[in-house]
């Protein structure tokens, strides 16, 4: 669990052999209202670029939308993925050809980005929500995820927020 996606380093993914980062659109990359990126995500995903590390957005949203998100920032994708279902991360491994080992999914939700993840055994990683507010759809599942999270932190006490994969 890490506060945000901006926190992933080269020198912590290449140390455990990850060479792509699949990740989710909404409130894990960009702000679910806010579809332009920060300063601080476009300085990211050059350090990503400049080290060799690529990053690809699988997201449950149509092409349309992601492709009018992620255009400006240089991003392939995998629209309608269908998480928590595995489709969606499944091409995405065939289409890279990676080892499960080589990739991490990072996403803001456990229902959805945590369990595919899980399912096709490649390394979740949570991250905080960038924003407090959600589109319609995503505040149901956030009412049921308040549920899995406190059982997890009654199950994992020493489950924390962290600042790098090493921490």
């Amino acid at each position: 669990m890490l506060n945000s996606i901006t926190q992933l380093t080269p020198t912590d993914l290449q140390a455990q052999g990850i060479k792509v980062v699949l990740t989710d659109l909404d409130n894990t990359l960009i702000a679910w209202n806010h579809p332009t990126g920060t300063p601080e995500l476009k300085a990211w995903l050059q350090t990503m670029a400049d080290a060799q590390i690529q990053v690809v957005v699988v997201s449950n949203n149509n092409a349309r939308r992601i492709h009018r998100a992620v255009t400006a920032l240089g991003l392939p994708f995998i629209a309608r993925a269908l998480k928590p279902l595995p489709f969606g991360l499944m091409r995405a491994k065939k289409q890279l050809g990676l080892a499960d080992h080589e990739l991490v999914m990072v996403g803001d939700q456990l229902l959805t980005d945590m369990i595919a993840a899980n399912w096709v055994h490649i390394r979740p990683v949570l991250v905080k929500p960038l924003v407090e507010t959600d589109a319609w759809n995503t505040r149901i599942t956030r009412f049921f995820e308040r549920f899995f999270r406190n059982h997890l932190k009654r199950k994992y006490p020493d489950l924390k927020w962290r600042n790098s994969l090493n921490d």
